[in-house]
């Protein structure tokens, strides 16, 4: 077999083998790509003897300068004001990046490949997240463009492409294998090879173990991945042999045989597949209302609201939550703050809700919490210390209501100082780390944040009272880092969203599977979205 790769050693052929076995708990989650299929209903006619001939022209925008650029165009449908287009569109999907997509659609009039010479039909805006966050990964938008026309609508779907996500787990034994050692029997093991043709032809080496690290060979056999899937039977027999020895020895027919006792086939679930059966991603921001933070009315506050530019508190809840609300079916964000002595007698609290209303702190939207923070700054008066605890303990209270994978918990911190209840807040965490949720911590200001580094975890796992969390959860930046001096505050908050939600695809995996619970499957067909929607648990 030519082009061979080396794919894994065992150390025990007896034991279970694996070929491209992911390890679920390690790995990281790299970008995938996603599929694109557009349809439309309803399209405006704009031909005068026959119905319009609709093509749909996808652009991407880039994060920088905000230029929308042609991504790629679907077939002509001639005659139709109902297109279902077959030509694909296929992106490169990340969670933590807020990837902003046009749809245009044009009736061809000619074969020009200029679009001014065409009908205009309308267009819809939408982002990546928003389509894949949607139930079924399945968008429909009104399409817009035209003043005063009702211009049909658009239904986008997304489908995730796996390139290899079956995890094969395999057994073997040997049979009467050459003897290599001279007190004793080999101690035999095996190393799989991969082609690199097509990656379905196998070469199975076997070698006796010495300590030394010189093991010997003893043969080597072939098979396929075709074969070794249909599991045990006859044709899984296999004689392990020794070309050296087969050209050397005339009677020569083997070195033993090694029989596949069972294969396990199992196929590995990622992110979209739990978001795509309709897990909905929750989140809350708790604000730190200090006095550290400076007097808001002055221009040194880093709550200072400014007529010309947002402060860093607005910045970072921006840049976060605009990705994390496309995962939200009712987009409705519970907001929070600590550290501030509220009205109308003064008290000190350390986990009010922003809007005012205790018994339901939710705002419409990211800019709806906007509008909350800024009326509390209004209110308010800063004052102190700092609390983590009672804002983690506030969202811990609901994750561990809803554990059956139909909810994730996100609480976005952000604050410009020193932890006052730092053994507080390392017991919540190690509590939390076992419930459907993960913190982002963002420091703003110029302080040296030791603590928060500390609670990040990566270094060494976060523990209290001799207890270790579960699992990282935790995720810190500085703000610092990402203020660019050009004043390009698009390209760096980009750049911070990227930072600080990297981590989620993972945390949530390794929550859901270390649980065993696995994605429901996407609705099968449906017109629109059903009032069954799950809702956030309210607080």
């Amino acid at each position: 077999m030519s082009d061979m790769r080396r794919s894994s050693t065992m150390n025990s052929f007896v034991n279970m083998a694996s070929i491209g076995e992911f390890d679920p708990l390690t790995a990281a989650i790299p970008a995938t790509k996603v599929e694109i299929t557009v349809s439309c209903r309803n399209l405006l006619d704009r031909d005068t003897f026959s119905k319009s001939d609709p093509i749909c022209i996808l652009y991407t925008q880039t994060i920088g300068n905000r230029e929308w650029r042609e991504f790629g165009r679907t077939e002509v449908i001639d005659n139709t004001l109902n297109p279902d287009f077959v030509r694909k569109f296929i992106l490169d999907y990340f969670f933590e990046e807020r990837q902003n997509l046009r749809f245009d659609l044009y009736d061809l009039d000619s074969k020009s490949e200029n679009l001014s010479k065409h009908d205009f039909l309308g267009q819809a805006f939408c982002t990546l997240g928003e389509v894949v966050g949607s139930l079924g990964s399945r968008l429909e938008r009104p399409l817009i463009g035209i003043p005063g026309k009702n211009c049909g609508t658009i239904i986008i779907t997304a489908e995730e492409l796996g390139n290899c996500r079956e995890s094969v787990l395999l057994q073997f034994c040997g049979n009467k294998l050459d003897k290599k050692d001279f007190f004793g029997k080999s101690d035999p093991f095996l190393v799989f090879y991969r082609s690199h043709v097509d990656g379905t032809e196998i070469k199975i080496e076997v070698y006796d173990w010495d300590r030394d690290g010189g093991h010997d060979y003893i043969g080597e056999f072939s098979t396929s991945y075709r074969e070794l899937s249909k599991g045990q039977s006859q044709f899984n027999v296999y004689e392990v042999v020794n070309p050296r020895k087969k050209k050397k020895k005339k009677k020569y027919k083997n070195s033993g045989t090694v029989t596949l006792l069972s294969c396990l086939v199992d196929i590995e679930v990622t992110f979209l597949d739990y978001i795509k059966g309709g897990t909905q991603i929750n989140f809350t921001v708790a604000i730190d209302f200090t006095a550290s933070n400076g007097n808001p009315s002055q221009p040194t506050s880093l709550h200072y609201l400014s007529p010309y530019h947002q402060n860093a508190y607005a910045m970072a809840l921006r840049a976060v939550g605009e990705i994390i609300q496309d995962y939200d079916s009712d987009k409705m964000f519970p907001a929070l703050g600590f550290g501030a002595k509220l009205p109308p007698d003064g008290r000190v609290s350390h986990e009010f809700a922003l809007n005012g209303n205790p018994d339901n702190p939710y705002c419409s939207g990211i800019e709806g919490v906007m509008e909350a923070y800024y009326q509390s700054l209004k209110s308010v008066r800063l004052y102190g210390p700092t609390y983590f605890s009672p804002v983690i303990n506030h969202v811990a209270r609901y994750a561990s209501l809803v554990r059956d994978g139909s909810e994730y918990f996100i609480l976005l911190i952000i604050s410009d100082g020193v932890i006052s209840d730092m053994a507080q807040t390392k017991e919540s965490i190690v509590n939390a780390s076992c419930l459907p949720m993960s913190i982002i911590i963002v420091g703003v200001g110029p302080a040296e944040f030791d603590e928060m580094i500390e609670l990040d975890g990566d270094e060494v796992r976060i523990s209290s009272r001799g207890r270790f969390a579960e699992r990282d959860i935790v995720q810190f930046v500085p703000f610092r880092d990402y203020i660019d001096p050009r004043g390009n505050h698009i390209l760096s908050m980009a750049r911070l969203a990227k930072d600080v939600l990297a981590e989620i695809p993972d945390q949530f995996l390794h929550y859901m599977r270390t649980r065993g619970i696995k994605p429901q499957p996407p609705p099968q067909s449906y017109t629109s979205k059903p009032s069954s929607v799950p809702m956030q648990t309210q607080i």
